[in-house]
């Protein structure tokens, strides 16, 4: 079977892009801008030591799709 797509006629993901990185932008302003209710709860032990696990995860995760989406935006693709 034959695939019809060219390189260039792939539909680049500029809206996802937008919004993650609106996502990202967001959350690290949210973070930074509660910088002292973040040092207070973060570091107080006990069950409070997920939060910053939780809040790593969720940062990698929102910038590793931001990434993804903005290489595919600017049309960079892996050799095949």
């Amino acid at each position: 079977m034959q695939n019809n797509v060219s390189p260039g006629n792939k539909k680049r993901p500029v809206l996802l892009t937008l919004i993650f990185g609106a996502i990202s932008i967001s959350a690290y302003l949210l973070l930074f801008m509660n910088e002292e209710w973040v040092m207070n709860n973060f570091t107080k032990g006990n069950w409070y030591a997920v939060y910053p696990i939780v809040t790593a995860f969720f940062f990698s995760f929102v910038h590793g799709v931001f990434a993804s989406y903005f290489i595919s935006t600017l049309g960079l693709e892996e050799k095949k």
